[in-house]
C-alpha cells in the first residue's frame, strides 16, 4: 500500500519523501483535494514498470500478428446482400 500526502505538504517534505522512496522502499502517492495526482517511486520500480510495459504490448502485438485473415462464412455475403468484398493488392507484379 502506498503512503498518500497532500500536495501541499509533499512540498514541504520533499527531501524526506524521496528518502522515503529510494532508501524505505515505499511508494508515496500525491494527491490534490483527497484525489491521487503522482507517485513517488523508485528508478527501480520504474524500469520493472516500463519492462512490464513493454512485454505486454510486445504480447499483444504478437497475438495479433498470429490471427490469420478471416474470410466470411458461407452463405454470410448473400445474408446480408454484400456485393463487394475486399481483397490484398497483388504483389506479384
Amino acid at each position: 500500500m502506498a503512503y498518500e500526502i497532500p500536495v501541499t505538504q509533499a512540498r514541504a517534505e520533499l527531501a524526506e519523501l524521496i528518502n522515503r522512496v529510494v532508501y524505505g522502499g515505499e511508494r508515496v502517492v500525491v494527491t490534490r483535494h483527497g484525489k491521487p495526482l503522482v507517485a513517488l517511486v523508485s528508478a527501480a520500480d520504474l524500469e520493472r514498470l516500463e519492462q512490464l510495459q513493454e512485454a505486454g504490448e510486445e504480447e499483444v502485438v504478437s497475438s495479433v500478428s498470429s490471427m490469420g485473415a478471416v474470410g466470411s462464412a458461407p452463405g454470410e455475403r448473400a445474408r446480408f446482400g454484400l456485393t463487394a468484398e475486399h481483397r490484398r493488392p497483388d504483389t506479384h507484379g
